[in-house]
């Protein structure tokens, strides 16, 4: 073979090398880029996904009579303590004359992550007037009678039913599920999952008595 093909197929054989080089390292920055644009996709989806856990909206047939915007809506209520956001809450009227009565305000007030049971005025309009003025009259037994209404943790709509311990120091029993509740067997949930600042309340139509 003479010098001249020689160097000639040296020439080709280093050409075709250099062109394979170039080849894989083209493939490697494609392979690179599709990976970064599939990480971007992923992030983009998990960011964008809704959040599964997300809490269920209030519910019952009286959260109607709550206003739509203000201090005392469910936005409103939820910037304040407990106490505080029934005040504002125009069918509570009666619970928070009853809490004040009873030196509650600052007790509801500071607590953290409770669960209110909160009679409506109807609610307590069902007690003869003579034996509601007595019970306002009477600190001992309000403050009793109050704090049965009230449990140390908040309880989300599904892990409502069952027996739960009151500040007052005895249990109440919710029985239900989905949007229709009963407490002690004698009050319903007129609208539930009510949020506060520090409590989740649950409006019913009947005073509890411990």
């Amino acid at each position: 073979m003479s010098n001249r093909l020689l160097t000639r197929t040296g020439a080709l054989v280093a050409a075709a090398g250099f062109a394979f080089v170039l080849t894989a390292c083209g493939s490697d920055d494609g392979d690179a880029d599709s990976q970064d644009t599939t990480s971007n996709e992923e992030a983009t989806t998990e960011e964008s996904a809704p959040e599964d856990d997300m809490a269920m909206a209030e519910f019952g047939a009286a959260c109607s009579a709550v206003p739509a915007d203000g201090e005392g809506s469910f936005t409103g209520m939820a910037d304040d303590p407990v106490a505080t956001a029934a005040s504002n809450n125009p069918v509570l009227s009666t619970l928070v004359t009853a809490v004040t009565e009873a030196d509650l305000v600052d007790t509801l007030n500071s607590a953290e992550n409770i669960t209110v049971f909160a009679p409506t005025d109807d609610a307590f309009a069902k007690i003869p007037e003579a034996d509601l003025q007595a019970v306002l009259a009477d600190k001992d037994t309000l403050t009793s009678v109050l704090t049965y209404h009230v449990v140390g943790e908040r309880l989300a709509p599904e892990d409502l039913a069952g027996e739960h311990a009151t500040l007052q120091g005895e249990n109440l029993d919710v029985e239900g599920s989905g949007e229709s509740f009963t407490v002690n067997g004698e009050a319903a949930v007129v609208c539930g999952n009510v949020q506060t600042a520090n409590a989740t309340v649950y409006i019913i139509d009947t005073v509890l008595m411990p």
